[in-house]
């Protein structure tokens, strides 16, 4: 949806001696920012107070010397002051002001889960793309090698750098290293890491801010839709049936993938542990393997079902992570079979997703 950027309302000046005027109003030890606009410095651009207020590029947001610049901000000598250097809402800390981007890229930090997409195979390394202001990188020694061998990397695995992954492959890694230039370094020395098939992508806003994934506890997990999948006729009913499951990785940058899921990897391996000799059991052979296994029916249609949940819960600004999709998920199930279980009923945009997130909002 566009966002209309109104004309900022000139403030209207006051006089020092006005009774109305207080310089120490504010009752938290800040300064407020309308009192430093006064007759003997008249205001060239307006000043910001609230928090809901948007402030554009270039926009003086004060110009008394007691408050510290924040992110989004940026100083200028001649005058003193504080302007914004991006598109926001205006938060106040204490003395801090900073400003929160309208739309931002994702910002990677040490622990995150990400999903990205291979766009460039160097010498000893791949370039992926996770939705930062710069590629990630993946080196060619933070990979599992199949048959979960250890050892060093030689010039023969650099020769077969594209049979681990190639160009337009998607690859869920986490971020280890982070350089002074905001550029990070993935791994996959996992067996819940790696290449992803047999599932769909989905992009949707990251933790850069409004509604979207959200750092949590676990950003990848099981979703059991047996119920859904026996009543459309799919599925054996066994509970240890692998198409009465989806996996579901939320990545922080924004990225998700849903997938069929398969027992020992990708959410199902992260249950079962660590340990070298399960690595070097599970890596096998096809770990590296582009070929799409085959998905019932039933299951592709609870994949685009849960797709449908997270683009209903981005749309309508709810945070998504595993407790909320979840329920979103149970109840779009609910949803559907009180309205006769038709195609139609995997769309979940317009009313039909307003009344999904006015129900989780009541829960």
């Amino acid at each position: 949806m566009p966002i209309t950027i109104l004309q900022p309302a000139q403030v209207p000046t006051r006089h020092p001696r006005d009774a109305s005027y207080d310089s120490d109003s504010d009752s938290e030890g800040g300064v407020d920012l309308e009192g430093d606009v006064t007759m003997t410095r008249p205001a060239k651009r307006a000043r910001r107070t609230d928090d809901d207020s948007i402030v554009t590029p270039g926009e003086v947001i004060t110009e008394d010397p007691q408050w510290m610049r924040g992110h989004g901000t940026y100083t200028t000598t001649a005058p003193p002051a504080i302007l914004s250097s991006v598109a926001g809402t205006l938060a106040k800390t204490n003395k801090l002001l900073s400003v929160r981007p309208l739309r931002a890229r994702y910002t990677p930090e040490i622990g995150d889960l990400v999903v990205g997409r291979v766009v460039e195979v160097q010498a000893r390394r791949w370039r992926v793309d996770v939705g930062a202001s710069l590629l990630a990188q993946l080196p060619l020694s933070a990979v599992n090698l199949p048959g979960g061998i250890q050892r060093r990397r030689t010039e023969t695995d650099e020769l077969q750098i594209r049979t681990f992954f190639s160009e337009g492959d998607l690859v869920v890694a986490e971020v280890q290293q982070l350089y002074g230039d905001g550029g990070a370094v993935l791994h996959t020395r996992s067996l819940r890491f790696g290449k992803l098939r047999n599932g769909l992508f989905a992009a949707v806003a990251g933790t850069g801010g409004g509604g979207g994934v959200v750092r949590a506890k676990r950003q990848t997990f099981v979703l059991d839709v047996g119920r859904a999948v026996a009543g459309s006729g799919g599925g054996t009913g066994g509970a240890a049936d692998d198409a009465d499951k989806v996996d579901v990785v939320l990545g922080v940058n924004g990225y998700i993938w849903i997938s069929r899921h398969v027992e020992g990897e990708g959410p199902a391996a992260e249950a079962a542990g660590p340990g070298i000799t399960r690595v070097e059991e599970n890596v096998g052979l096809n770990v590296y393997s582009s070929q799409n296994d085959a998905i019932p029916p039933a299951t592709m249609r609870e994949v685009a079902r849960v797709r449908g949940v997270v683009q209903a819960l981005v749309e309508h600004g709810l945070r998504v992570d595993e407790d909320m999709v979840v329920a979103g998920y149970h109840e779009a199930v609910e949803m559907a079979r009180a309205d006769g279980d038709g195609d139609d009923t995997l769309y979940l945009g317009g009313e039909r997703g307003r009344r999904l997130a006015d129900t989780l909002i009541g829960r």
